[in-house]
C-alpha cells in the first residue's frame, strides 16, 4: 500500500506469514523500531518512507503508522486468535505489550522516558506511531514500560507489540470471529 501527501511518501509490504525485513524511513532509530517489532510479530515488512525530515520526523513516524495500520487491517485473518500479550525485558526496561485485534481501535500508553531524544528520534513519536497504527487497523493496544534508558524502553515497547500482535493477528482453528457477537 502506498500513501503520498505533501509531507510524505509512504509504501509498505506486509506479510504476516514471514519473510524479509527491511525499513527505510530516514530515521534510523526508528527503522530499527520497526525491524524489531516485525521480528517478533514474525512478520515479513517492507517500509519505505520519503518525509518532510528537515521539518521533523513527526509526519513520517506518524504517516508510516497510518500506513502500516492500514495495510494490518486488510491481512488480518477473520479467524484470528484475537488476543495477545508479552513482557519483555531490555535489561533496566521491562515493557509489556496487549492486544485485541477485535476491530476497536484503542491506544492506552504508559510510559515515562528519562528523555526525549534518541538520536534524532524524539521518543514522544512513539505514541504517535502506536496511535497511527491502532486507529488505522482497528485495534486495541495497551502498552506499558517502567526502566531507566530510553532506549532499552522504546525497544522493550515495540518488542513486546510485536510479540502480542503474532498472537493476536495468528490464525485459530476453525472459522469465524472469536468474539461473542459473531463479528468483528
Amino acid at each position: 500500500m502506498t500513501r503520498k501527501t505533501k509531507e510524505t511518501d509512504i509504501t509498505v509490504e506486509l506479510s504476516l506469514n514471514g519473510g524479509g525485513i527491511g525499513a527505510d524511513t530516514g530515521v534510523g532509530f526508528f527503522d530499527h523500531m520497526l525491524t524489531t517489532m516485525a521480528f517478533h510479530a514474525g512478520w515479513g515488512l517492507a517500509v519505505r518512507a520519503d518525509g518532510d525530515l528537515g521539518v521533523d520526523a513527526h509526519h513520517t513516524v506518524e504517516d508510516v503508522g497510518i500506513v502500516l495500520g492500514q495495510v494490518l487491517r486488510e491481512a488480518l485473518p477473520e479467524n484470528r486468535a484475537r488476543f495477545g500479550h508479552a513482557f519483555v525485558p531490555m535489561d533496566e526496561a521491562l515493557g509489556f505489550a496487549a492486544a485485541d485485534a477485535g476491530g476497536r481501535a484503542f491506544l492506552r500508553f504508559d510510559a515515562a522516558f528519562p528523555n526525549r531524544l534518541l538520536g534524532g528520534y524524539d521518543t514522544a513519536l512513539t505514541k504517535e506511531f502506536f496511535r497511527a497504527l491502532c486507529h488505522n487497523a482497528m485495534l486495541t493496544l495497551h502498552l506499558r514500560v517502567e526502566g531507566e534508558d530510553a532506549h532499552h524502553m522504546t525497544e522493550a515497547l515495540f518488542k513486546a507489540a510485536g510479540a502480542a500482535l503474532r498472537r493476536a493477528c495468528s490464525p485459530q482453528a476453525g472459522a469465524g470471529a472469536v468474539s461473542t457477537k459473531g463479528v468483528f
